[in-house]
C-alpha cells in the first residue's frame, strides 16, 4: 500500500490517464513503493512476471540478451513510464530484462493484487487496462523498424 500523493508528480503516465482521485486512491491500496539503487536488476528475462512497474523518479533499461552473451538496450525509461505491463496481462516469462540505470522510485503492481481490484472495482480497472493496451499497441507499432535493426545487429555479429 502506498499513500496515493505517491502519484501526483507521475499524472501525466499513460497507466492513469482519466483515473479520479477516489480511483487513485482505491490503486495505491493495491501498489507498493520500490526504491531501487543504480545497477539493480529489476528482473530478468525468462524469470516469471509478477508485476508491472510505474516509474516516479530515476532511469531503467529494458534489454534482451541475444547470441553469445551479447545484450542489446531495447529502451531507456523514465518518470511516468511503465513496464513489465505485460505479467499482469498474461503471466507469462518475462521477455526482457529491466535494470536500474539510475536510482529509482518504482510503483509496482502484482498480477494477483491487480486481480482483486478489478474485482471490487470494475471501472477504474477497465481504465487502467485499457491504458496498458494502448501503451503496449503504440510499443508494438513502433516496434517494426527497431525489430528489423535488432535483427540486422544480431546478424552482423554471426
Amino acid at each position: 500500500m502506498i499513500d496515493p500523493k505517491e502519484f501526483n508528480d507521475i499524472r501525466g503516465s499513460q497507466m492513469l490517464k482519466g483515473l479520479s482521485g477516489e480511483d487513485l486512491q482505491k490503486l495505491a491500496g493495491v501498489c507498493e513503493m520500490r526504491p531501487m539503487g543504480e545497477g539493480t536488476t529489476i528482473f530478468l528475462e525468462n524469470m516469471p512476471g509478477e508485476a508491472l512497474f510505474l516509474i516516479r523518479k530515476g532511469i531503467v533499461r529494458i534489454s534482451r540478451m541475444f547470441a553469445e552473451g551479447d545484450e542489446k538496450i531495447l529502451v531507456v525509461l523514465g518518470p511516468e513510464d511503465i513496464f513489465g505491463e505485460m505479467a499482469i496481462v498474461d503471466g507469462l516469462p518475462r521477455s526482457a530484462t529491466a535494470r536500474v540505470a539510475e536510482n529509482a522510485e518504482l510503483i509496482s503492481l502484482k498480477k494477483k493484487d491487480f486481480e482483486s481490484f478489478c474485482r471490487q472495482h470494475p471501472e477504474p480497472a477497465l481504465k487502467i487496462v485499457l491504458n496498458i493496451v494502448r501503451v503496449f499497441s503504440k510499443r508494438v507499432r513502433e516496434a517494426g523498424d527497431e525489430y528489423r535493426e535488432m535483427l540486422l545487429w544480431s546478424m552482423k555479429k554471426e
